[in-house]
């Protein structure tokens, strides 16, 4: 005699609603998202400060000298360059920073699309039973 495991939820009205195969792959797929988002999030943040980083260094680096050789530091090791060539650098660097910002960025909003459909369909499911709020 073959064993079955039936989970439930209660709703609202107190009534239980089944807890189906698909239900339980939405839910683990929100669970997933949600881990994902969070450290897109953080990758999105060091990025930005990254990017303001850069940005102070570029204006600071107007106020120098045209002639003056400047420090920039490629890998772990520091370089004197001319001052033009190093504001290229620079710009390249927050060019790449802008971009990699963008690309996050619409990772993180078609991420929470998703979750936001997820949600929808959960919550129309199992109502107050389940809470995907973070």
């Amino acid at each position: 005699m073959a064993a079955t495991m039936s989970r439930r939820m209660a709703n609202e009205e107190g009534e239980e609603t089944e807890v189906r195969r698909e239900d339980q792959d939405k839910i683990n797929r929100f669970s997933t998202l949600h881990q994902k988002e969070k450290l897109l999030q953080a990758d999105l943040k060091t990025k930005e400060k990254e990017k303001e980083d850069l940005e102070e260094v570029s204006s600071e680096l107007e106020l120098a000298d045209e002639d003056e050789k400047v420090s920039y530091k490629i890998g772990d090791s520091f370089f004197l360059l001319p001052l033009p060539e190093v504001q290229e650098l620079l710009a390249a660097s927050i060019e790449k920073i802008d971009s990699d910002v963008t690309a996050v960025e619409e990772k993180l909003s078609e991420l929470r699309e998703e979750m936001q459909q997820l949600k929808t369909a959960l919550y129309g499911r199992f109502g107050r039973s389940i809470n995907l709020e973070a």
